[in-house]
């Protein structure tokens, strides 16, 4: 079998030049490289780039999973990408074999769809927020999970040709998770691998300004797309509860709750549940749909 070949992505918004050249010399910098990377200006103009990148301005921000997909439809035009590797901008690979190990791990195993890095701050710390699992305890335990990290992670090309690229409307917060069930439920694996890891600064969700109301207007398309009728409202209360405990902020919640109406008033098609076969693995796997 030949050897899987892999495509950067990497989505900027021209703000991050020192950093983005940074992670693109770690790129460089890898045992196996890297058939091919695409930098995409999300909105912005892009500063000028080694002669093996392709850049691709857009005129406007389409958000994560429009970005990624753009930089998804060009790696494609290319024809000869196995496996998608997509990273932040101000992310770097501080080990040169990240990709020798991510194509072994494709090689080996063809039902192998996604894979999650670690993301870890210039002091080796992961926050509890990106170990892809409930029990976050232990950031160095890998294997079998349900959701993964956009910071850092590999996608089967394959696995998208089956399942479809990100979801646009989306625009931030959950279209990884809206992507690993869709994976999920086609029967592909999706696998947290801590000793691949992507050194990235420590940070706070809440940055981004429409943080509460996209996390919350995502989370009701989530489940309205892909949950089994049975399990949209217990999903949705559950995360309505827990979201009232966490949040400190009246102008957060207040944040949260238009984004949650909104999810409930506009539609996000197209709606396919997934199997309640798919809902048994992945509460075997530690995390049932329901949180």
């Amino acid at each position: 079998m030949r050897h899987p070949r892999v495509g950067v992505a990497i989505l900027t918004m021209g703000t991050r030049p020192a950093e983005l050249a940074d992670l693109l010399a770690s790129i460089a910098g890898q045992d196996t490289p890297a058939a091919r990377v695409v930098v995409v200006g999300n909105g912005s103009p892009l500063p000028p780039l080694p002669e093996w990148a392709t850049g691709v301005e857009l005129p406007e921000n389409l958000g994560v999973a429009g970005g990624r997909n753009v930089a998804l439809a060009r790696l494609r035009e290319f024809g000869d990408v196995d496996v998608v590797v997509d990273l932040d901008d101000d992310g770097l690979l501080i080990s040169p074999d990240v990709f020798t190990r991510l194509t072994e791990m494709y090689a080996a195993d063809r039902r192998l769809g996604v894979v999650g890095f670690r993301i870890a701050d210039e002091r080796g710390r992961t926050q509890r927020r990106h170990v892809p699992r409930l029990r976050a305890a232990d950031p160095m335990r890998g294997g079998p999970v349900t959701t993964f990290l956009g910071g850092g992670h590999g996608l089967s090309v394959r696995m998208l040709d089956q399942i479809g690229g990100w979801p646009e409307p989306f625009f931030y917060a959950h279209e990884e998770t809206d992507l690993a069930w869709r994976a999920l439920d086609a029967g592909w694996k999706v696998h947290y691998e801590p000793e691949l890891v992507l050194r990235h600064p420590w940070t706070s969700p809440t940055r981004h300004a429409v943080f509460h109301r996209m996390v919350a207007r995502n989370r009701v398309w989530l489940a309205k797309r892909h949950l089994p009728a049975l399990l949209v409202p217990l999903y949705l209360a559950t995360w309505t509860a827990m979201t009232i405990v966490r949040t400190r902020s009246a102008a957060g919640l207040r944040a949260w709750f238009g984004g949650f109406a909104e999810g409930v008033r506009v539609p996000c098609p197209p709606r396919r549940p997934m199997r309640w076969a798919t809902v048994w693995r992945m509460t075997r796997l530690g995390r049932p749909p329901v949180i």
